[in-house]
């Protein structure tokens, strides 16, 4: 089958053929668009650092508390022992929700609870 430029315009001419060439077109060009200013394969939260075990455990407990959508922690150490943690978080910002954060991570590192720093993320 071989298609010439006469066949494809008058393809062209039926006027349902174009709608549906148009809608394409312009579905190509809203991926396109999509791909540039949203999604360009790589999420806006990548920040290049990866958890380590113990932060990535620790993160299993903190997102199953009420209130928190999402959360990050780093862990310090000294020697291999948590000596402290800092908690960035995404959700409902209070009092209460702070206070579990700070709670659930001390008891999980075996630390005091001046040593964990809550912060709620930036919208």
């Amino acid at each position: 089958m071989t298609f010439s430029l006469a066949k494809i315009k008058d393809l062209f001419k039926n006027r349902t053929v174009r709608i549906v060439a148009i809608c394409i077109a312009a579905l190509l060009l809203l991926f396109a668009a999509y791909r540039v200013f949203v999604g360009s394969g790589r999420s806006k939260k990548d920040d290049g650092y990866t958890p380590t075990e113990r932060e990535e455990r620790l993160l299993v407990l903190i997102n199953g508390i009420g209130g928190v959508e999402s959360a990050k922690a780093m862990i310090t150490e000294e020697d291999g022992v948590p000596v402290g943690v800092v908690i960035v978080f995404e959700g409902e910002d209070g009092f209460l929700t702070r206070m579990r954060l700070m709670e659930v991570a001390a008891a999980a590192l075996n630390i005091e609870r001046s040593a964990v720093v809550v912060y709620a993320a930036e919208a």
